[in-house]
């Protein structure tokens, strides 16, 4: 196995691994892709072929080292053999998120210079097209999917499978000069450029070395005791670093197979169709899940209903425990296996979970109800704690010590320190090696001593080592009473419900909480049509009276949740109101990643946060929209603003203590 390797000797670049995979695991599977509802499947002895010939066109395009190549789609075996083809040539990948919107793609490839693009589709090729004059280093573009490409100008525009076919012919006079540049890559040089999602500004180009990803593959592959017979879904987006750990250094590492679904309406399905060994997926991801869930359970027989409430409670008891290999009793452990049969199984095979051995959640904190909804199921989820500039992994969760309100200890070769502040700081050989053409930046976030500063706010508990993170420190404020405000640790209890896609709390300096919510369209619409109530839009479905009580309801259980936190409990929600609309990326509300941009929200809804402070009952607003074609537009609305009953918050001194 990969992980018995002593050191990484000369294994010291993405291009290395593959060869010693091609060598070692050449006929194992590599790559699987379900294209037309069928499975391709390629071997490593073959995916090194792919990745040669590749590499070979792309000399004989001009590629020179250095240079950048943007690689632009979902998730596709080529795309990735676009990476490590860039690699063995010197060049430098730089994914970008294919939902992009034309001046963010614009920003990027312009910012790192790039002069080559490799895209999916025409949609792809379409968007580059449209930027292509803001680009004064752009010379080519090549594509996988020919569908609709046949009348373009092609003097500049290349179909991947003919830079491959010209890469073949021209092998021998290439081939030499290929071996070369691979030789000459080593743990220093530049492994790939990923994008911050941006929450406060401009996206920040982070640059990182092969050091940064394969020593970080290498010991977290060991902490979780990752073999080359995992089977992983890569389905996230290919410009986030956690899919590039997954899908290209770990699996690179490791030597296991990476399955691509067919597209993200058969994800579920190609899911459960793998079964996975080894999962990862961010909260949304487990919220959208079980919020699926829900509803199936909703449209439930009575009998399953109660069967299902029944098991599921005798779970959130003792499936935790069962899982960590702590002591359950005889009787709970039998009732455990009967659930097993009748709820656990079948539901875990539904979601595509029947063989996960380890997986992981992160990108921001998921709520502790979800969170221990799936491990009650017997799937062992855990918590890490990484960013970009960490090459992923801050810290971790060992076997047997996982907890919902922690993210677990320092991985691997971690040091931590939290500042005076409380800001939490860390030093590895992840840390990433600058911010491209921002050494302003770089100096502010990693010291000369290495130690970089995470924007995040939380503590080490003495008893364990784990670490607790309280929110983003740049967030993290304080009432005018002086108690602790600390928005996303309520924000992600709202989320739990599945009627809530989204919720965003205001309160910092203030008296009192307040929120918007975004109502889950799919949860909420399905209420709809089992109580045949008919609605136009999002806003007709998010204002009708039952949906506003069934929130209100839901608010008013978190407050209840939150008052019993003697630290926490003045940020229990005094008002709140239910948007008129989905926050989304397209309008700046939220990153490529799904994360809160406040400070935008806080400025584009100023005039629905006044009256929330103000005693209104009612505001009439008007908001600028995105459309899927780019074009703007804007939707009024009179939304209700609702009072939330809240439970007396406990007395300072405790909170103190």
């Amino acid at each position: 196995m990969a992980q018995s390797q002593n050191g990484s000797g000369d294994l010291q670049s993405i291009p290395a691994l593959l060869a010693r995979n091609a060598a070692q695991f050449a006929s194992a599977t590599a790559y699987r892709e379900k294209e037309f509802g069928i499975w391709q499947s390629w071997t490593w002895a073959e995916t090194e072929k792919e990745i040669e010939a590749l590499a070979l066109g792309l000399i004989n395009l001009g590629v020179n080292e250095g240079d950048f190549i943007a690689v632009i789609g979902r998730n596709r075996p080529y795309l990735y053999w676009s990476m490590v083809a860039a690699q063995s040539v010197g060049a430098v990948p730089v994914p970008l998120y294919q939902d992009a919107n034309a001046e963010e793609m614009a920003y990027v490839m312009d910012h790192c210079g790039a002069r080559v693009a490799i895209v999916e589709d025409q949609e792809q090729v379409d968007k580059v097209i449209d930027i292509q004059e803001q680009l004064h280093q752009f010379e080519h573009m090549i594509y996988v999917d020919q569908r609709g490409l046949r009348k373009y100008d092609h003097r500049q525009l290349h179909r991947f499978v003919d830079i491959q076919e010209q890469g073949r012919a021209a092998h021998y006079e290439f081939i030499d000069e290929l071996k070369a540049r691979r030789a000459r890559l080593d743990y220093d040089s530049t492994c790939v450029m990923l994008y911050t999602s941006g929450t406060t500004g401009k996206p920040k180009g982070v640059v990182l070395s092969n050091r940064n990803v394969i020593e970080t593959s290498k010991s977290s592959a060991a902490f979780d005791h990752l073999t080359q017979s995992e089977e992983i879904l890569a389905y996230l987006p290919m410009a986030w670093v956690g899919d590039f750990i997954f899908s290209i250094g770990q699996a690179y590492w490791c030597g296991f197979c990476v399955n691509c679904p067919e597209s993200a309406d058969t994800m579920m399905t190609d899911l459960r169709e793998i079964g996975p060994t080894y999962y990862f997926a961010p909260p949304r991801v487990f919220e959208t899940q079980l919020t699926n869930v829900m509803i199936r359970m909703e449209d439930a027989s009575p009998l399953k209903k109660r069967m299902f409430d029944h098991y599921m409670a005798h779970a959130r008891k003792v499936g935790p425990d069962i899982l960590d290999g702590k002591p359950v009793s005889a009787a709970d452990r039998m009732k455990y296996q009967i659930g097993n049969v009748l709820v656990y199984g079948p539901l875990k095979n539904t979601l595509g979970f029947s063989r996960v051995r380890v997986g992981y959640t992160a990108g921001e904190a998921i709520g502790p109800e979800i969170f221990d909804f799936y491990r009650s199921l017997g799937i062992n989820l855990k918590q890490l704690y990484g960013q970009t500039e960490a090459t992923v992994f801050i810290t971790a969760q060992p076997d047997g010590e996982v907890r919902s309100d922690t993210v677990g200890v320092p991985s691997p070769g971690v040091e931590l320190k939290i500042a005076e502040s409380g800001e939490v700081f860390y030093r590895s050989p992840g840390v990433f090696v600058e911010y491209y053409k921002n050494p302003e930046s770089t100096a502010s976030t990693k010291d000369a001593e290495g130690w970089v500063a995470t924007g995040d706010a939380g503590f080490i508990e003495e008893s364990t080592g784990h670490l607790r993170i309280i929110d983003r420190a740049k967030d993290v404020g304080k009432m005018a009473d002086g108690s602790l405000f600390a928005p996303k640790y309520v924000e992600n209890k709202l989320k739990f419900y599945p009627n809530i896609l989204e919720a965003v709390v205001f309160g910092n300096g203030r008296e009192e909480c307040t929120a918007f919510i975004n109502i889950d369209l799919s949860a909420v619409g399905n209420w709809a049509e089992r109580n045949n109530i008919a609605y136009a839009s999002y806003q007709e479905l998010a204002a009708h009276p039952h949906v506003m009580d069934t929130i209100q309801s839901h608010v008013e259980e978190v407050n209840r949740s939150v008052a019993e936190d003697a630290m926490l409990s003045g940020c229990q929600v005094h008002r709140f109101v239910v948007l008129h609309k989905e926050l989304d990326a397209d309008d700046g509300e939220l990153t490529r990643t799904r994360k809160v941009r406040r400070r935008i929200i806080e400025e584009k809804y100023a005039d629905i946060i006044a009256a929330l402070y103000d005693g209104s009952d009612k505001i009439s607003t008007v908001t600028e929209v995105t459309y899927e074609d780019g074009r703007k537009g804007s939707i009024k609305a009179t939304l209700e603003i609702r009072d939330a009953r809240v439970l007396p918050v406990a007395p300072q001194k405790v909170a103190a203590e």
